[in-house]
């Protein structure tokens, strides 16, 4: 039986065993791929693995030339009133969630003022400090907009094209902006591809779609946090290290990419709770499995 089948078979009886909502389940080994739905392959959000997509697009126009992601923002952004420090932020700080600017998420914050990012880039800054914040990618694909236009049209053209996946809804803030970090809607195929792009390093059915470096970027120099649980304690651009030796992207609700060396475990869900459970059970399956591989 091939390995992805075999590692498929583990998941799908740990889920079914512990009644974990998923709707579907993707799994890459090496260019073997097996697959499983519990429910209709349809698209649905896919929450925070929307800033893996903000990263993406961010390395594609620092390809391009059109941004260099450790230049202050205010230099693509001089119209903004820049609060005290704050001015010293860039892009590589928004996508990290190292920017020190205080604004934590709330459900309606596209709508509670006039504009967003100047909301939160009015704000001071309290230097290298990190916090999690939805509005601080946001934010990022704003001063993309800035230089390539409509951040939703170019990463349709640039990523989502090249991968095959057309007509992809992103949910945008009244004033006609992407919402960045979330808001996106993919099946678990789509969300599988682009795994598969992650893992080969930018290259997708032997056509570079994207620099390396933004890939490793999103699992290497660590902005590392005390006092949290373990898959919560390392952060890079976009990807959170573990559990265990696994690195991912994830998504509220249990949407979840799981690397592992040549391993791509692509999971959609609806159960929020179990989410960790179920990225600890495949970390420790996976290390059962191929227990020399070094971690991520």
């Amino acid at each position: 039986m091939p390995t992805a089948t075999r590692l498929l078979d583990a998941i799908v009886d740990h889920v079914d065993a512990t009644g974990f909502r998923a709707h579907g389940l993707h799994v890459l080994v090496g260019d073997d791929f097996a697959q499983h739905q519990w429910a209709p392959d349809v698209r649905r959000e896919v929450h925070s693995i929307a800033k893996g997509v903000c990263v993406l697009a961010t390395g594609i126009a620092a390809d391009d030339g059109h941004v260099d992601v450790d230049t202050p923002v205010a230099r693509y952004l001089p119209e903004v009133a820049f609060g005290p420090g704050t001015d010293r932020v860039t892009l590589r700080h928004l996508l990290t969630m190292t920017s020190g600017v205080d604004m934590p998420w709330s459900a309606t914050e596209l709508t509670d003022w006039p504009d967003l990012a100047v909301e939160f880039l009015g704000r001071p800054s309290r230097g290298r400090v990190f916090q999690y914040a939805n509005a601080s990618t946001y934010t990022a694909m704003r001063v993309l907009r800035a230089r390539v236009g409509d951040v939703g049209e170019f990463v349709s053209r640039r990523l989502f094209e090249p991968l095959g996946i057309a007509d992809v809804p992103w949910r945008r803030c009244a004033n006609g902006h992407v919402a960045g970090g979330e808001g996106l809607a993919l099946r678990t195929e789509e969300l599988a591809r682009l795994g598969r792009l992650v893992r080969d390093r930018g290259v997708f059915r032997g056509e570079r779609v994207v620099g390396a470096r933004w890939c490793d970027a999103m699992h290497t120099d660590w902005v590392r946090r005390d006092g949290v649980d373990d898959g919560y304690d390392r952060y890079a651009m976009a990807g959170w290290g573990g559990p265990g030796r696994l690195w991912r992207l994830h998504g509220a609700y249990g949407q979840l990419l799981l690397f592992d060396g040549d391993t791509v475990v692509t999971v959609t869900a609806d159960d929020h709770a179990g989410a960790d459970a179920l990225a600890a059970f495949v970390a420790e399956e996976l290390a059962r499995r191929a227990p020399t591989l070094p971690a991520s």
